[in-house]
């Protein structure tokens, strides 16, 4: 069952509107007792629904979850549409820039702290999740698998495991190698992070930065799943079928 509602984001967009979408598994009314881990995701107008999608295909998520019965509630927030690269703002955790598009001042700090600080305690408080550390997860894809590397790394105390769907690692390499470098992390901690193989021509540079966030990452000690998606596309039709891994991955099994 998927819920959509209308909710804002005062810190970003002030009183304007964006919808949440709510995954509840079908046990959820029929086991009033049972509690949930929750997945948070990035892009929520591209998890569910095609109708949404803006390229008009989801990532499927619901069916998988249902077809699989898998127990998780998915809480995906709507990104910002503004013409003004308001996604690029808000899934950005530093200022960068790009040609054609200028200076990106992002945003992703704040955005993270709207999710740990209003969002999640408000899942937590509305339903019967499992709130800890250890059942807490983030999810999404490009800009939205940036922000969820960052927010394993930066928010660690908050999320044990992440999955990153060919992350704009581009954006500032320098600064999210730092972050990971010095970093204080929980030795339990999981990611997923892949790139699709036609994706690598997009920038020259693309195959040796994830070998090194890749390299990074595993000095940490954090369990990483790293894979090269055999013909792998940089849209919602490849993420699809990297479900069931990652989804395997973030569940430990």
């Amino acid at each position: 069952m998927v819920e959509v509602e209308k909710i804002t984001i005062p810190e970003l967009t002030g009183d304007e509107e964006r919808n949440l979408y709510l995954y509840l598994p079908q046990s959820y009314d029929e086991q009033p007792d049972r509690r949930y881990p929750v997945l948070y995701m990035f892009d929520g107008h591209n998890v569910f629904f095609d109708s949404d999608a803006t390229y008009g295909k989801c990532w499927g998520m619901k069916e998988y979850m249902d077809s699989t019965q898998t127990q998780m509630i998915i809480a995906a927030v709507e990104c910002n549409h503004s013409p003004d690269h308001g996604r690029l703002r808000e899934y950005s955790p530093y200022t960068f820039r790009e040609k054609g598009f200028g200076t990106i001042r992002g945003q992703g700090r704040t955005t993270m702290d709207w999710i740990t600080h209003a969002l999640k305690p408000e899942i937590d408080g509305r339903f019967r999740t499992m709130p800890e550390r250890e059942h807490t997860f983030i999810a999404g894809s490009s800009m939205g698998g940036l922000m969820s590397l960052y927010a394993l790394i930066a928010y660690n105390d908050v999320f044990s495991g992440a999955a990153a769907l060919s992350p704009s690692l581009w954006t500032a390499p320098g600064r999210l190698e730092n972050l990971i470098r010095q970093a204080s992390l929980d030795p339990d901690t999981i990611l997923y992070m892949d790139y699709g193989e036609k994706e690598l021509s997009f920038r020259a540079d693309m195959c040796a930065q994830f070998a090194s966030t890749a390299s990074l990452l595993l000095e940490k000690q954090v369990l990483l799943t790293a894979r090269i998606v055999p013909g792998g596309e940089h849209c919602e039709a490849s993420w699809e079928k990297q479900i069931p891994l990652f989804m395997r991955v973030l569940q430990k099994a």
